[in-house]
């Protein structure tokens, strides 16, 4: 299925095929194609590049379809690789998987700040949710980590090593 390309999201960049590699839910999900393009929130002489998932419903395009700026993108999947090694390496050394009196658990140095990441204690069901957290990466961990070393593998081609 084909992207539009007449709304506000102009795409430059395209993966049309996504809804067959869309994790669990490939051939059978709404997320038609991804996009990096020309940012939907552009004012004149201000160009921004968004990542953008198209959702179809069958019968139109939705206005669930997300546009994210490229920056965000990355640190999404910054949170979640550092809530992966959190999950696999310290968070099995606490009874519910994390400490009540530290939930913080990295800090990513970004832009001169960093961004903190914790367990968030304010949900009322953490105990149980941080469970079905791991479980869910646990289960789709053939899905990740196929997806982590290509990801990997790209950035190291791009010169980009730890």
């Amino acid at each position: 299925m084909k992207i539009p390309t007449t709304l506000k999201h102009k795409p430059v960049i395209v993966a049309e095929d996504y809804e067959q590699i869309d994790g669990r839910a490939a051939y059978e999900t709404d997320a038609k194609g991804l996009s990096l393009g020309l940012a939907q929130w552009n004012d004149r002489g201000k160009v921004d590049i968004s990542a953008k998932v198209w959702r179809y419903t069958g019968e139109k395009w939705s206005r669930q379809s997300e546009e994210l700026p490229l920056h965000r993108v990355l640190d999404l999947a910054i949170l979640t690789c550092e809530a992966q090694r959190y999950l696999r390496e310290d968070a099995y050394k606490y009874p519910d998987f994390y400490d009540p009196d530290h939930p913080q658990f990295g800090r990513v140095g970004l832009q001169g700040d960093a961004m903190t990441v914790t367990v968030c204690t304010e949900n009322e069901h953490i105990q149980e949710d941080i469970r079905l957290f791991q479980d869910a990466l646990a289960r789709d961990s053939e899905l990740l980590g196929e997806r982590m070393a290509v990801l990997a593998r790209i950035l190291g081609e791009l010169g980009y090593h730890g």
